[in-house]
């Protein structure tokens, strides 16, 4: 028996930073992303052996350890790892051994949720072989919790409920580690006109956001006003959007997407940099009304609104620099379990 998962990555399009600690307990959180049709799977399988094998096919890597109390983390599938270390804590694992293999449709630090999402994903599928009675807030606090507090890995809070909830969410984060995910009702074919018109663009760089997020932690820490009042209005920037999206305006996303990307590089230093400076513009230029970097910054995938047939010529202009531009569907549905 197999036991299976999936769950979808994200883009977020607005409020992007207020999800992390300690701005969300001081001032409260909000952020409106969106699934999309790329995915962290896991495929956990009974073994007759006593061992625990690991893989991450994405990453091309393999490991097979001794199944024992608690994992050795050393710096290779340390999320794997992470999980099964709280799972056997917290349920037990009553099973001789397992392999466990892991897939993601997104590189590592490319900005659309990849780590949180594969752990939700692993998750699932120990709770389909568990039966655990855990329900979409229970996972997603799970996840939140193994990678932030268990691994000490920095970063928000937003990836986690997203890859659980799935579509098109506005939430809320406050102190406590409290949150409240709204699901947005909106109109078909307004999602079909969004859909058409962004654009998603890997710059076929990856970062290590850790550091940006800290940078950003430590500006509410030292209370650098220009950095906090960009927090400020990039919350703000989340309720425009959700009153665009409700509403049909959609002739004002990329106004708001513009409006966000100024905000953002006021966070923290390395969020933005040359490349990614000369890449906006171009795009902007070719015809986009507005466009955002995706998750904390510094590099990875970023997001343009190309309205009516704009787009063809802003992928031509981003197709100069490199990169890729990937080919996406919106997702209505979060973590998904099942057995075969």
């Amino acid at each position: 028996m197999v036991f299976r998962s999936k769950a979808p990555l994200r883009i977020g399009l607005a409020g992007g930073g207020t999800d992390v600690s300690p701005y969300s307990d001081l001032y409260g959180g909000a952020i409106l992303n969106a699934t999309i049709s790329l995915y962290a799977t896991a495929h956990l399988e009974i073994l007759d052996t006593q061992e625990i094998i690991l893989v991450g096919a994405d990453r091309k890597e393999t490991e097979t350890l001794v199944f024992e109390d608690s994992l050795p983390l050393s710096g290779k599938l340390d999320l794997h790892k992470g999980v099964i270390n709280r799972i056997r804590k917290d349920h037990g694992i009553p099973v001789p051994g397992f392999r466990l293999t892991t897939n993601v449709d997104a590189p590592a630090g490319s900005g659309l949720g990849t780590s949180s999402t594969l752990v939700v994903a692993i998750i699932g599928a120990f709770t389909e072989m568990l039966g655990l009675p855990l329900g979409e807030y229970d996972i997603a606090q799970y996840a939140y919790d193994i990678e932030r507090k268990d691994l000490q890995l920095a970063g928000g809070k937003q990836d986690q409920y997203a890859a659980t909830f799935g579509g098109f969410n506005f939430m809320e984060f406050y102190e406590n580690d409290k949150v409240i995910v709204n699901p947005l009702r909106i109109k078909p074919e307004y999602l079909h006109e969004l859909e058409n018109n962004l654009v998603l663009y890997y710059t076929d760089t990856t970062r290590e956001s850790a550091s940006i997020i800290r940078e950003q932690q430590k500006n509410v820490t030292n209370n650098n006003e220009e950095s906090i009042e960009a927090m400020h209005q990039l919350k703000e920037q989340s309720r425009m959007m959700k009153e665009a999206l409700l509403q049909g305006r959609l002739h004002e996303i990329g106004k708001i997407l513009d409006f966000g990307f100024q905000q953002k590089r006021l966070m923290a230093k390395n969020i933005s940099n040359s490349r990614i400076e000369e890449i906006y513009e171009s795009a902007l230029k070719a015809g986009a009304l507005g466009g955002k970097i995706s998750g904390a910054g510094g590099g990875g995938f970023m997001i343009f609104y190309c309205p009516g047939t704009t787009r063809y010529k802003v992928i031509e202009t981003l197709c100069t620099f490199g990169g890729e531009v990937k080919q996406f569907n919106f997702s209505k549905y979060g973590l998904t379990t099942w057995s075969a």
